[in-house]
């Protein structure tokens, strides 16, 4: 992992290169819509075969049986791992259920809201390189929060622990698929699969870009993807620093990992730390890959610089390892905060209870990460009486015609 001066050149390339990366992969993820909507299963099938190797003649959908042989295999340990996290997960996320309410704004005007579910949900679960039971948590767990009543699964190569975490939700629809096929069949259905009303989880950026362009249609959580992580720190250990970096790396050699720094000597301990961390790791391990291609330690000239930076970036992961509140409120857009030595990045990516679908590509600047408030819809009822009407009318009437809308003004003068 290079050392590089942070200036306005290397900046732009950093954030240039998330864009270019983008462009190329809606090119990609449009045509593969455009098929399946053009020709359902057929399409999905041929899509799925060339990018994961997977032959769907026998079926796409993951059988009960199935199912049950996956969790009946599993370690105990295992399931106990997973009890925890859902456990965690599902704590948080009753928390983040936004609440009912009743106002009375003046008397005889009363406005409420009332929050109902989702009434259908797709959970992308990635299973590309590696399958990723915790998206599966995470993105399942604040649908049954919410209330949602379907739930869909897609995943391109669901292993024994992911249908074992299924099991233990009681999720039973569960399709062996990914990418933008996957994304479109969600959004468009085909004749195996109803279309849902919202989209969720993570992808690489095909999957990423798929779900933008589906936008239109059915509705989505937030661009959640590549992988990005930024650790912000002059001092700390830096064996445990080049974990993190490496950790983050580890899920596609296109993950972004950079330590931004104002101390060149410290910089300098954490890139041979990744150095020494990387030989110890398999040859095939993609972090390898990744740490050299898509990260790199960036040298500020101020911690003011670097603040400025990483509010530009808006990392989807952000570790402040020296616990620094006063540096915490310098920040203004990231998708988590890692807080402390101890606040290891991978215990938000499984068990902490915080959701780890996070924002990418600089989206933090406008949202935060998953919750189950996206989940739910807050409906708005406004209730008038005979009172509110006499308080309100006079005015309403006067605004409508400065607007010019008469016939607004009419409605509540054929009520007095």
């Amino acid at each position: 992992m290079k050392i590089l001066k942070l200036t306005k050149n290397v900046e732009r390339a950093v954030l240039g290169g998330r864009r270019e990366r983008d462009e190329k992969a809606h090119r990609l993820a449009a045509r593969i819509i455009a098929d399946v909507r053009k020709r359902g299963d057929a399409a999905i099938r041929e899509w799925t075969k060339k990018f994961d190797g997977v032959d769907l003649r026998a079926g796409m959908w993951v059988s009960p049986d199935e199912i049950e042989k996956a969790a009946n295999s599993v370690a105990k340990e295992t399931r106990l791992a997973i009890e925890h996290a859902a456990r965690n997960i599902r704590m948080v996320a009753e928390r983040q259920l936004p609440q009912e309410w009743t106002l009375e704004v003046e008397p005889g005007v009363n406005i409420s809201q009332t929050v109902r579910p989702i009434e259908a949900v797709g959970c992308y679960v990635p299973g590309g390189r590696f399958s990723l039971l915790s998206t599966l948590l995470m993105t399942v767990i604040p649908a049954q929060v919410a209330g949602v009543k379907r739930i869909v699964v897609v995943s391109p190569k669901p292993n024994a622990e992911l249908l074992a975490a299924a099991e233990m939700l009681g999720v039973t629809r569960i399709a062996r698929i990914g990418g933008a096929q996957a994304i479109a069949a969600l959004a468009y259905g085909t004749k195996s699969s109803a279309a849902v009303d919202k989209i969720f989880g993570p992808g690489n950026r095909f999957v990423t870009a798929a779900k933008q362009l589906v936008s239109g249609d059915c509705a989505i959580d937030l661009p959640a993807g590549p992988t990005e992580a930024i650790v912000l720190a002059n001092d700390g250990q830096p064996a445990w620093i080049a974990a993190d970096l490496l950790a983050q790396a580890e899920h596609a050699p296109d993950a972004g990992s950079f330590l931004v720094t104002t101390s060149r000597d410290f910089a300098a301990r954490v890139e041979r730390e990744i150095r020494k961390q990387l030989r110890a790791l398999p040859k095939t391990n993609p972090a390898q890959q990744s740490s050299v291609r898509s990260g790199a330690i960036l040298l500020a000239s101020s911690m003011e610089q670097a603040c400025e930076f990483v509010n530009r970036f808006a990392p989807e992961h952000l570790s402040l390892p020296q616990d620094a509140d006063d540096l915490l409120q310098r920040i203004q857009a990231t998708g988590t905060v890692f807080l402390g030595p101890w606040s290891v990045q991978p215990f938000g990516d499984y068990a902490s209870g915080s959701n780890h679908v996070l924002p990418t590509a600089g989206w933090a600047r406008a949202r935060g990460g998953l919750s189950t408030a996206d989940f739910v819809k807050c409906l708005s009822v406004q209730q008038i009486n005979d009172i509110g009407f006499s308080r309100l009318s006079r005015d309403v009437q006067i605004l409508a015609r400065a607007e010019g809308l008469i016939a607004h003004a009419n409605a509540v003068e054929v009520r007095r």
